[in-house]
């Protein structure tokens, strides 16, 4: 095991399945006390198990990441277990693929409630644990799609250029008391996330071909790829990148 993360707690939402699985893993690995905070307990307790069976620690918070009150009890149970919380990733969020005109008022609010909100009330549960120790990491899941529109995606694109500026301003906010927010922004990934996304958007017509894959980004990201780019953030390798957006898909944001 490495050593990167010792001694540190970790937040992961959406931590169960995709990438913030393999970033429950990845960051138990290096050490940390890990809390995989989702709305699917089944997977969170198959991953968790995975961290045990592998010499790590690892927490079971089971919440809906867009109620408060949720949120701040999944908090307070990692609080009381392991003291504190030193890194936060906001990793939780979902999809819709529709026509601008087919998005309902219901899919918005559902939407943004997921992917934005969520980051708002995590982090707001979660800082104030890093301002009494001075220091903390955030990384935020954003997207290539907070710059680069797809069609049948103004929804989640509008949801991740709000990610994209809020792991921005956070890091401007709190810069001066210790606490290091990015994003790390992923291009097509091969998670259940990501598949589902290709199906979607082929059935609208979108090429999203193989061949039109292996032009923009060259293959598809495995979620492993993300998650080392996370861990990268949330380090002390890291300690004056603040403000950042990682770009993880291999020049697709590039051409």
């Amino acid at each position: 095991m490495g050593e990167r993360l010792r001694h540190r707690v970790a937040l992961i939402s959406g931590g169960a399945t995709g990438v913030g699985g393999a970033a429950s893993r990845l960051f138990a690995s290096e050490g940390a006390r890990v809390a995989i905070l989702d709305i699917n307990a089944a997977e969170a307790e198959r991953t968790a198990q995975q961290v045990r069976d592998a010499g790590g620690q690892a927490l079971v918070v089971v919440a809906d990441v867009s109620r408060a009150a949720a949120v701040e009890q999944a908090v307070a149970q990692v609080v009381q277990q392991w003291g504190t919380i030193d890194v936060l990733f906001n990793h939780a969020g979902s999809i819709v693929v529709k026509p601008f005109l087919e998005t309902t008022e219901d899919d918005w609010d559902h939407l943004m409630a997921v992917n934005v909100k969520s980051m708002y009330l995590v982090t707001r549960a979660v800082l104030p644990h890093m301002l009494v120790k001075g220091r903390g990491a955030i990384v935020c899941t954003s997207s290539i799609s907070a710059v680069a529109a797809t069609p049948g995606e103004v929804l989640y694109d509008t949801t991740k250029g709000a990610c994209h500026m809020f792991a921005r301003a956070i890091a401007v906010e709190y810069r001066d008391r210790g606490i290091r927010c990015n994003a790390v922004c992923p291009g097509f990934i091969r998670t259940p996330h990501g598949l589902r996304e290709v199906d979607a958007l082929q059935k609208m017509g979108v090429d999203v071909s193989d061949a039109a894959m292996a032009a923009a980004q060259g293959r598809m990201c495995e979620p492993e790829e993300v998650a080392a780019a996370a861990l990268f953030l949330v380090s002390d390798e890291a300690s004056f990148v603040n403000g950042a957006q990682l770009f993880v898909d291999n020049g697709f944001t590039a051409v």
